[in-house]
């Protein structure tokens, strides 16, 4: 069965290092934070200027005053830092972020995202993806694979606005592990339960398949 949102941020957990600097946009991808292998040391980063976020608090540790980008409230690991929004964009646009996980709305073959605007509807907005996205070399993407309406969201050509240009090369859905290279989407990974041929249905964009394809293990 397709993977709950938990289960994906698990497996994008499995993507970190010691010592790296992470930020995680919104939506799902801020559930990598209660994930972090024990023992591991990464500080996470968030636009609004906390460098070292911990996990989500308990009612007993809410902090009105701290939040991550989202708005959410945070906690703060040992060490960490708080300062301005200006300071934190001149992080990412130095690409001093080590890894970036990212919701979004389409994802192509070309490695272009949208994830900022559907017309007709209301949407938070583009917020720091677009500084993210130009100002990292590891991006995840992490997504449904298909709309609520079943249509993909792995394409050939992106019908939304661009949030950034060939510059994806990781998807995680809540199907598989993809990777983008030579304007294909390469399946690495299916999520337990799942066939190659579901995989294949759901993915618009070229899917090149491998003989075999690993389960993911949790």
């Amino acid at each position: 069965m397709a993977l709950s949102r938990e289960q994906m941020a698990m497996r994008v957990a499995r993507e970190l290092q010691d010592g790296y600097y992470v930020n995680l946009g919104i939506g799902i991808p801020t559930l990598v934070a209660n994930y972090i292998p024990d023992g591991m040391e990464v500080m996470l980063q968030s636009e609004n200027g906390l460098l070292g976020m911990g996990q989500f608090p308990t009612e007993d540790e809410v902090d009105a005053d701290m939040i991550n980008a989202g708005k959410q409230t945070v906690t703060a690991v040992t060490g960490a830092s708080i300062f301005s929004s200006a300071e934190s964009f001149a992080m990412i646009r130095g690409g001093h972020v080590d890894l970036t996980v990212l919701g979004a709305f389409e994802v192509d073959i070309e490695g272009n995202i949208a994830s900022y605007m559907i017309p007709g509807k209301l949407i938070k907005g583009m917020g720091g993806a677009m500084d993210l996205v130009a100002g990292a070399d590891n991006i995840i993407v992490l997504m449904t694979h298909a709309s609520k309406h079943g249509d993909s969201k792995l394409l050939t050509k992106c019908s939304l606005p661009l949030t950034g240009a060939s510059c994806i090369k990781k998807v995680l859905t809540d199907l598989a592990y993809l990777e983008i290279k030579d304007g294909k989407f390469h399946l690495k990974e299916r999520a337990p339960g799942i066939s190659v041929e579901e995989i294949i249905e759901k993915t618009e964009g070229e899917l090149v398949v491998p003989d075999h394809v690993p389960e993911m293990t949790f």
